[in-house]
Parts: structure tokens; C-alpha cells; sequence
């Protein structure tokens, strides 16, 4: 099954007829706030905590840019106030695991003043909801302190609901203490069931492995040893892994302490931002950088991604090429101990959030930064590595050609996302790597594509409308419509096609956005065939990203940037892809039916509408999509792993539904082996998918001049992803839906 990924939001820079970026004049905050706003009567007021100077600034530019710039026009009145509370109260303990139904009640006084507060510049329920959190922390801290210090019983014959969102607020202590202790039993039960079966493997004959060992291999020996020795017995088991929870919880909580100053604001207008529509966010300046890496493919540091272990930080994976790669001393599984930045002294960062140790690790380029690490004999080491631009090249488009049976080779085209960086031409873009790809498909005299957008959640609109325009003539691609009703259409003005042979579009639930753009386009001039496993997420709407220290000129500390809502697309018939998204013209066996996604399930979603078409003309062709669809049908319903998938899903839905879970130990023990012999009857072992195409990979992008010449570990990365490739159920059916279309006449 591929890998689930993140959905990214489609962004299109702000600008103003002038060319700069244009923002909304923010008007002073009132010198007073609201002298009607509720005060708790028969208890002490909730307490507050700091409030940060950023916020004045922050209630202006979110006032003046969801009232002014929204495309949905809206006033921010008590109506909102309330639909954001109760996002505030989701985002703050969405689990019900910390607040109580009488902590909510105090909270919920305060539900219709979000907007005189936000008027005021003054947030101050955000400061009250986070000060009421960290009171409720400690208390549940030692909850589950006290909970895991005793050996579990696990002899509850009640079931235990899983699901969030279908069990209410407990309304004591008692009720609270006993629902942390089904969470903990039914963690510890699954814990235990994890050592044992680690155990079992351990006990079998190992087989011989390359003398090269693989990235997976360290990861898989880091956590081996984090592991240690495994209890024979049940009793021994539980104890270990009552013992590692107690440790994950206490350095939970005590991370969650480590609060920074703006995250209430955050929270506060990121709930207002809710009301409005699902991709208007507030992004503080550390999650600002997380957005430039997702539109750019690029960052500068060292080239590691971490994750968290207990008290620790952990090396989990270096970047092929990455300075970290090149300097070649920090290894995955090694344990980052402190933090230095060139001729200061290290910061320990035991107990940090993971993300605050990423910040401090990155940096510009040429800068060093020295790392004390604890290696996995133990020994210490400060390695100094000087930081360098890294490009995650699974974020940019990659190319093959793949050999088939039916009709010999075919060009596939990968793209994860419609990346780019604005104004700078030097660095790689989607647009100009889609199209030297195309350029050695012609140069092999590949006639058709299968172009892959699964899983692509968006990126820049002018790659969207620059890549579609690779494959028609000059005409319209997409038309947008702000909240004043004012349609501008975007057009492909080259008239040069890059790729004239029959085309497969290849999607799934999880393409949104410039990727729906894209497929719509095809779709609508009948250039493409889309193909795919769902309809796509549904996103129709496009987002400007505010550079709020730029517009307003701060000079102290950062404020981060405002992504909002600005306006709809529509396609170039004239209907939008919101809510619904682009409708596959062959539809193929889902594997993720069961994953709740699409706009269609988030709340506040704007509505789909339509606007009149853009005259455009369509590409003529022979094959006929009635055909095409009846065909490939015959084959996934004749398919024996095509069925297996769909009895996988089934599966799946069923435990979706099934929220209720057994904590007895046996009663839990029964459940689980009954799950577990449902999968492994899917797939028996003695059965592996053999390949099904022949993939020769295209060369990537030229890299930089700095960049070293491929190495081992870049070569088994390639030969994974043209293993995964070749076995791909669902590339293979989209290159038999090209060979029909290519016999059509």
C-alpha cells in the first residue's frame, strides 16, 4: 500500500497591482476591551497566563484579513465566537484526557467573546484555556505516575471507547483516573503483545545479510538495542512496558511544560481561522519554515531528520548528499545529548520538544553547528558539521520507463507536489523538472505517459498552470474568483506541447489542490484520461501567504506569516473542484476506503458552486472512455490481488466502526489474534507479489555543482522505490488502460 502522506495547501503569492504584497490597512486596537465580558461568579477568575507584546499585532492582522481578504465574507460576530470555542476546546484536549466537564463549563463563559477579545487585542480566553491545560497536566501527570507504578490488573470486564469524539468530558477525578487506566492497560497490553513477538523473532535462525549494512538495518539495530532484553514472561513483559510508559508520559508532560509564548494566540486564532474554512492557519515562525520546505523541496542544516526516544532525541535518517551525509560522522541511532552553535556554548536538550531542537540545528548555510551525541557503544562525541542547502529529492518529480507486456515501453512521471521558489530561477521547479523529463521520453521515442499525482497535495498555482500547458495548446487551464465575485482566468500562453502521445492521469483521495488543477484540465480538454482509486480530496480554493513581520515593518520579535483564503478555482467547464473534487473517468479498487478524508469531512468547508465555462476547445482523440472503463473493469474484477484488496478494506471498515475495545487480558488477547489472522489470511507468506513491469529509471534533475556524485545509499534508495514501482497493482492497470488506448482507432 503506499505510504499515507501529508496533504500540503496549495499557496499563490499575494500581490497587488503594483506588485507588491498587498494587505488590508489594520486599523488600532479599541484603548479598552469589552466591559460586558463575562466573569465567573461563585469561583475564582481562571487564571492567565504572560501575555505575549505579539499579540496586539497578531488580533489586527487576523481581524483585517479574515474580515477585509477572506473570500468567504463573513462578520467575526458571537455566531463565530461560538464555532471557534468549540474548535479552541478540539484543538486543547480534542482526546478528553486532561479537562474535565466542569473545567469546559468555566471555559465555555467566555465562547461568545472570542470576537470582542480579537477586536480588543487582547486574547485572552487562548491565555486562560492554556494556564487551565498546564494545571490539568500536572494533575493527570501524576495520575498516570501513580497508575503505572503499581503492576495492571487488566481484569475490567467493561469495554473501553476508543474514539474521542463518541465519549463526553469525565465529570470527576474518579471518572477521569478511570478512564487514563484503560488507556494505560490497553498500551501496555499492546506494548507487551510487541515485545513478545520481537522476542519470538529474536529466537529464529537469522539469515545471512550483505556485508553492506542498510540504512534500515541500523534503524532496525538502534531500536533493538533501545529494546535491551526482553522478559520471558508476561508478568516481565508488563513491568518493562509499564516502566517505558512511565518514562514516555513524564517526558511528555514535561515537553508540553516547555510552552512557547505565542502558542495560545495560536491556538486562539487558528480556532477563529476554523470558522472561516479548513485551510486558513496562522503559521508562528517555526512552522514558517516548515511551509517554505514543503513549497521548495529545500532547507539548510545539517541533512537529519530526528525523532523522539524517551529522554532523548534520536538520529533517525540522514539526507543522501546532505552535509551531515558528507561529513560522514553522525550515524542513524545516535543519541543528540547538546547543541552548540560555533563559539558558544552547548544548550542540553534532553526533555526539549523535538521541535526546538530542529531550530536549533538548522541554520544558514556555511555556519556550523557541533553536536554532542551518545554513540551505541556508549561512547560520547562532538562532531561539528558546517550546514549546507539540502534537497529531499523525494519531493521532486522523478521519471521511468517502464516495459509492459501489452504495449511495450511507457513513460511514467512521478510528481509528489508543485514545488518551486518564486524569483529564483536557479533553483529546481516542477514545472522545468516535468518537462526535461518529457524531453528524454521523446528523445527514447516513449508515445505515451502515465503521469502519477497520487498522494500530491498541491504546491504553487503557476506550476499547475505551466505543467498542464506542457500537454495542451495555448487556452485557459483555470479561473479563480475572489469574495468581491471579480473571475480572473489563468492561461497557458506557450504554444509548444512538450509531450504529444496518448496520456494516463493517476490519482487518489489524496491529491488536492494544484493537483486537482492539473487533472481537471486534462480531464476537461479530453487530453488525459484520469484514472483512479477515488474521487481527489476536493480542495477548490487558493491561499495567500502573508509575511506578517514584512507588512508590518516589526522590528522586535518574529510575528510568522498568515495563510489565508483569498479564492476559489474553477475549472475551465466551469464547475469547481471543491467538495467534490475530479471524478476518475476509470475508477479502479480503493485501498484506503476506510480513511476518513476529502474537504467533504471538514468542518466549515466552503460550498461548491460554478461559475460560466471558459470558451476552450477540446483535444480530439479515438479512444472512447466507456470502452476504456468497461475493459479495465473485467480486468481488476478478474484480478486476485485486486480482490485481496478489497477484502483488506473491508476489513478495515469494520474495525473502524468497531471504537469498543476489550481490556480483560484475555478477552483483548482473543481480539487481537482474531484481527491478526483476518490480515495474514489476505496475504499468506508463501505467496509474494512478483514484479509486474520492468522499470528503467530517467535521470534526475542536474544537481548542483557542490553536490557529490551518487553514493551506495543513494543507489538503494533508487532501487527501492523502482522495486516498489514494479510491483505497483495500480500503475500496472493504468499502463493496460494506456495500451488500450493506443489500439483505439
Amino acid at each position: 500500500m503506499r505510504r499515507f502522506v501529508v496533504l500540503l495547501a496549495l499557496v499563490l503569492s499575494c500581490r497587488s497591482p503594483n506588485g507588491t504584497d498587498s494587505l488590508p490597512a489594520l486599523a488600532p486596537p479599541p484603548s479598552t476591551p469589552n466591559a460586558g465580558e463575562p466573569t465567573p461568579a461563585a469561583e475564582p477568575p481562571l487564571a492567565e497566563l504572560p501575555r505575549d507584546p505579539r499579540e496586539g499585532l497578531l488580533a489586527r492582522a487576523a481581524g483585517a484579513l479574515l474580515g477585509e481578504e477572506h473570500v468567504r465574507a463573513r462578520a467575526i460576530d458571537d455566531g463565530v465566537s461560538r464555532e471557534a470555542f468549540q474548535r479552541l476546546l478540539e484543538d486543547i484536549d480534542g482526546a478528553k484526557l486532561l479537562l474535565l466537564e466542569g473545567d469546559v463549563q468555566r471555559l465555555s463563559r467566555f465562547e461568545s467573546a472570542l470576537d470582542d477579545e480579537l477586536r480588543a487585542g487582547d486574547l485572552a480566553l487562548g491565555r486562560r484555556a492554556f494556564a487551565l491545560l498546564a494545571q490539568r497536566r500536572r494533575v493527570v501527570a501524576e495520575l498516570v505516575a501513580r497508575t503505572l507504578a503499581a503492576p495492571l490488573a487488566f481484569t475490567t470486564s467493561e469495554l473501553f471507547e476508543t474514539d474521542p469524539k463518541k465519549r463526553g468530558f469525565c465529570k470527576s477525578e474518579a471518572e477521569l483516573a478511570a478512564r487514563w487506566r484503560s488507556v494505560l492497560e490497553l498500551q501496555v497490553l499492546e506494548r507487551t503483545q510487541q515485545l513478545e513477538e520481537v522476542l519470538a523473532r529474536r529466537t529464529q535462525p537469522k539469515a545471512a545479510t550483505k556485508a553492506e549494512e542498510t540504512d534500515d538495518a541500523k534503524r532496525d539495530a538502534a531500536a533493538a538495542q533501545a529494546l535491551g532484553e526482553i522478559p520471558a514472561t508476561f508478568e516481565g513483559r508488563r513491568d518493562k512496558a509499564q516502566k517505558e510508559l512511565a518514562t514516555r508520559y513524564a517526558t511528555q508532560f514535561t515537553r508540553l511544560d516547555d510552552l512557547d509564548p505565542l502558542e495560545p494566540a495560536q491556538s486562539f486564532i487558528n480556532a477563529l481561522n476554523a470558522a472561516f474554512d479548513p485551510h486558513t492557519n496562522y503559521l508562528p515562525p517555526a512552522a514558517e519554515a516548515e511551509l517554505d520546505i514543503a513549497l521548495t523541496g529545500r532547507l539548510e542544516g545539517i541533512g537529519a531528520t530526528l525523532r523522539e526516544q524517551e529522554h532523548y532525541i534520536v538520529v533517525n535518517d540522514l539526507v543522501p548528499g546532505g552535509a551531515a551525509w558528507q561529513q560522514g560522522q553522525l550515524e542513524i541511532g545516535d543519541l543528540i545529548l547538546a547543541v552548540a552553535q560555533e563559539g558558544k556554548e552547548p544548550v542540553g536538550v534532553m526533555d526539549m520538544p523535538i521541535g526546538k531542537v530542529v531550530s536549533m540545528i538548522r541554520g544558514e548555510k556555511g555556519t556550523v553547528v557541533l553536536l554532542t551525541v551518545k554513540k551505541a557503544d556508549d561512547r560520547l562525541e562532538t562532531i561539528s558539521i558546517t550546514r549546507d542547502v539540502i534537497r529531499i529529492e523525494a519531493a521532486y518529480a522523478r521519471g521511468a520507463v517502464l516495459k509492459t507486456k501489452q504495449s511495450g515501453d511507457i513513460g511514467y512521471v512521478q510528481l509528489p507536489s508543485f514545488y518551486g521558489e518564486p524569483g529564483n530561477p536557479r533553483e529546481r521547479n516542477a514545472t522545468d523538472d516535468v518537462r526535461a523529463l518529457l524531453r528524454q521520453l521523446n528523445e527514447k521515442k516513449v508515445t505515451s505517459l502515465l503521469l502519477d499525482l497520487r498522494g500530491n497535495g498541491g504546491g504553487l498555482l503557476s506550476h499547475a498552470r505551466d505543467i498542464t500547458g506542457l500537454f495542451v495548446k495555448e487556452g485557459p487551464v483555470v479561473q479563480t474568483k475572489n469574495g468581491r465575485g471579480d473571475v480572473e482566468v489563468l492561461r497557458d500562453k506557450d504554444p509548444q506541447v512538450a509531450f504529444a502521445g496518448n496520456v494516463v492521469v493517476l490519482v487518489d483521495r489524496f491529491c488536492a489542490s494544484a493537483a486537482e488543477i492539473v487533472a481537471g484540465a486534462l480531464q476537461d480538454y479530453e487530453r488525459a484520461v484520469v484514472v483512479g482509486s477515488s474521487a481527489t480530496h476536493g480542495k477548490g480554493t487558493v491561499q495567500a501567504v502573508i509575511d506578517l513581520d514584512r507588512q508590518l515593518r516589526t522590528r522586535g520579535e518574529p510575528l510568522g506569516v498568515y495563510k489565508v483564503t483569498i479564492q476559489e478555482y474553477f475549472r475551465v467547464s466551469g464547475g469547481s473542484t471543491q467538495l467534490k473534487g475530479v471524478v476518475p473517468d476509470v475508477l479502479l479498487p480503493d485501498p484506503t476506503s476506510f480513511v476518513e478524508s476529502g474537504e467533504r469531512t471538514l468542518p466549515h468547508a466552503i460550498p461548491w458552486s460554478t461559475i460560466a465555462p471558459a470558451p476552450f476547445t477540446k483535444v480530439p482523440h479515438a479512444w472512447q472512455l466507456p470502452e476504456l472503463a468497461a475493459a479495465s473493469t473485467a480486468r481488476t474484477s478478474a484480478n486476485p490481488d485486486f480482490a485481496a484488496v478489497a477484502r483488506f478494506t473491508k476489513i478495515m471498515e469494520a474495525r473502524k466502526e468497531a471504537t469498543l475495545k476489550p481490556v480483560a487480558r484475555d478477552a483483548w488477547q482473543a481480539d487481537y489474534q482474531r484481527s491478526k489472522a483476518e490480515l495474514e489470511a489476505l496475504d499468506p507468506k508463501d505467496r509474494e507479489q512478483k514484479p509486474l513491469l520492468e522499470v528503467s529509471a530517467l535521470s534526475a534533475s542536474p544537481a548542483p555543482p557542490s553536490a557529490p556524485a551518487p553514493a551506495s545509499r543513494t543507489r538503494r534508495r533508487s532501487e527501492r522505490w523502482k522495486d516498489e514501482l514494479a510491483r505497483d497493482l495500480w500503475v500496472d492497470e493504468a499502463a493496460r488502460i494506456l495500451a488500450d488506448m493506443g489500439k483505439a482507432r
